[in-house]
């Protein structure tokens, strides 16, 4: 089974991923566009602060890169918004964890400060938390594409005993009860 095959296109969770995408693109956008207007030199290290932050102007284009790239997700929507959100997190995380170690060295090229790292690891765990939403859990919904995904015998079970059941009826809520039991093998 493939990533893309999980999640039906109008899946409701797919407004997660949507929104989660565009809000954060937004968010990076508006970042870059006061650190252009801040128009300090590419890599200066000592710029001023915008909104509690040191930017420069290759920390504002990789901004709007991300949030171009998450507003691009944000329009395509579904399992890709979703694996973007999710990669594009992992990479904060990993920015955070890495300009920890550069902090008031001449390695620091994007002007980093320790506000920068905090928004980093705040905002990574932000974007990744709406590509993981239901997707990552022990207790997902039995109507869960991704439940559904990772449980197929017993999915396939309760969709055929839904199926056999006349809608509306106690009858549907027993066989559905009675499906959703695991299947045990073995000794008893």
């Amino acid at each position: 089974m493939k990533l893309r095959d999980e999640l039906p296109v109008d899946h409701h969770l797919a407004s997660v991923y949507r929104y989660g995408a565009g809000f954060c693109g937004l968010v990076l956008l508006a970042f870059a566009a006061l650190g252009f207007a801040d128009a300090l030199s590419p890599f200066d290290t000592a710029g001023d602060t915008i909104a509690g932050m040191t930017t420069n102007v290759a920390l504002s284009v990789i901004s709007t890169v991300v949030g171009l790239a998450l507003l691009g997700g944000a329009v395509i929507g579904g399992n890709f918004a979703s694996t973007l959100n999710i990669v594009v997190g992992g990479l904060f995380f990993l920015s955070g964890f890495a300009h920890v170690f550069v902090l008031d060295r001449p390695a620091n090229i994007l002007g980093f400060g320790m506000s920068n790292v905090i928004f980093s690891f705040v905002m990574g765990l932000f974007i990744a938390t709406f590509g993981m939403y239901g997707r990552v859990s022990s207790k997902l919904s039995h109507d869960n594409p991704y439940w559904a995904a990772r449980h197929p015998e017993q999915a396939a079970r309760e969709k055929t005993a839904a199926r056999l059941a006349p809608a509306g009826t106690a009858e549907t809520a027993g066989a559905l009860t009675a499906a959703a039991k695991p299947v045990r093998r073995g000794r008893r």
